[in-house]
């Protein structure tokens, strides 16, 4: 049977294994790329900083991923500022 003390430490343990529970999203594991090339492999046809931005720099194949936070983290990637970052 379970003792006081391990009625007191049980619940504890089970507290701080929630609370220290990786978040797995794709903005929160989104990686620092440094070139449009690391970026692509991602992201084939880039990252919109929204979906109604345009792309100013003439026909692309691919649609773009849009994520504020990734492309926010990567502004320096978009040549023509357009809004998309690494657009293919």
């Amino acid at each position: 049977m379970m003792n006081k003390l391990s009625k007191k430490v049980l619940p504890a343990l089970l507290a701080c294994s929630i609370v220290l529970l990786p978040v797995q999203s794709t903005e929160a594991a989104a990686a620092k790329f440094k070139n449009c090339t690391q970026l692509n492999k991602v992201y084939p046809g880039g990252v919109a900083m929204n979906a109604t931005v345009k792309n100013k720099g003439g026909e692309t194949k691919l649609k773009p991923a849009i994520s504020a936070s990734v492309y926010n983290s990567h502004k320096g990637l978009d040549r023509d500022k357009d809004g998309i970052a690494c657009e293919r």
